[in-house]
């Protein structure tokens, strides 16, 4: 019972993070799996059968607040699949020791970017409500999909900044569509684990847990992303990104960082992201604050040329002649 509710609670963590967020999920799950000594496989087995679940909430509340775009969904979550299905069906023989470090560089390098954009910059709504390409979703859902599999999480830290850096989204629609898809991988994941190992290593009790406490949060974080300032945001987005993959970095073999290295490197990333999220929330305010003065200013322009419509009607009413009824003899002329 202690165990079901720890994984309850890792769930609905896990969950407030992925739905807010648009990643994390199976990260912070399948970490907590191989911490208490399941096998990789059978960690990302688990996490994939209880995400089917979890996505699927995740994909309703995103919709029902308006946070998805369903061509998106399609574009990126078929590809997805179809990779979610190799790697899951690989990942018995296949070793991610060399490949999570190039990828980290590459999720460091996007985390940066889009840290810095949301920060300095806001939304470049130039480019907002353009389509995305089909030729940039397929190879990223693939991409995604495989990496998701057979690390247990990656579907949101590889799809989310790459469409983020687009800037042909809003933040909180990526998350929605991101979540959304979700649920076409974790089923495809989920297929192809159940096809390569049976049920061996799977605990169900497990998978309920993690299920309990991802449904709970669902709806919360799907709330919380459409209420959430875009700017602020992406900052934090950004932030999760970076720490996330330092992190990896520098346990990687290609670093192999000691302790005291890696706390102060933390603690730099602590700080700047920090600062950064503040600097949001003041560049958010400031806009804001501008919005409201610019709508003001419009509301008062309009009522002004109502006005003056209203007056030039009533003027061009006085100066019309009087009406004859017709069939009626006019006034007799002096």
């Amino acid at each position: 019972m202690k165990t079901l509710v720890l994984l309850a609670l890792v769930g609905l963590g896990a969950q407030l993070v992925d739905g807010s967020l648009g990643m994390a999920y199976g990260v912070t799950s399948t970490t907590l799996l191989l911490a208490i000594g399941t096998n990789p496989a059978a960690a990302s087995a688990t996490v994939h059968l209880a995400e089917i679940g979890t996505t699927l909430a995740s994909g309703l509340s995103h919709w029902k607040f308006g946070n998805v775009d369903w061509k998106v969904v399609a574009k990126i979550g078929l590809p997805g699949a179809v990779g979610a299905f190799a790697g899951a069906t690989f990942l018995a023989s296949l070793s991610t020791e060399v490949a999570a470090p190039v990828m980290s560089l590459i999720l460091l390098t996007l985390g940066v970017y889009i840290l810095a954009r949301f920060t300095l910059r806001g939304i470049d709504r130039r480019h907002l409500g353009k389509p995305m390409r089909k030729r940039f979703l397929g190879p990223l859902g693939l991409v995604a999909g495989f990496v998701d599999a057979t690390g247990g999480g990656g579907w949101g830290p590889v799809g989310t900044p790459a469409i983020l850096a687009s800037g042909r989204m809003e933040p909180r629609k990526v998350i929605g569509s991101i979540d959304t898809s979700e649920f076409l991988v974790a089923l495809a994941a989920s297929l192809g684990f159940l096809f390569a190992l049976g049920s061996q290593g799977i605990n169900p009790t497990w998978v309920a847990g993690l299920l309990i406490g991802g449904l709970i949060a669902a709806p919360i974080a799907a709330w919380l992303v459409r209420h959430i300032p875009p700017r602020l945001l992406g900052s934090l987005v950004g932030g999760i990104i970076v720490l996330t993959n330092t992190r990896t970095l520098l346990k990687s073999d290609w670093i192999g960082a000691d302790d005291a290295t890696r706390y102060a490197v933390y603690a730099v990333i602590y700080l700047v992201w920090a600062a950064a999220v503040a600097h949001s929330y003041r560049e958010y305010r400031k806009d804001r604050a501008l919005e409201s003065a610019d709508a003001v200013a419009a509301e008062a322009e309009r009522k002004a040329a109502e006005a003056e419509r209203n007056v030039a009607v009533d003027l061009d009413a006085a100066a019309a002649p009087e009406h004859v009824p017709a069939g009626r003899p006019s006034a007799p002329r002096d």
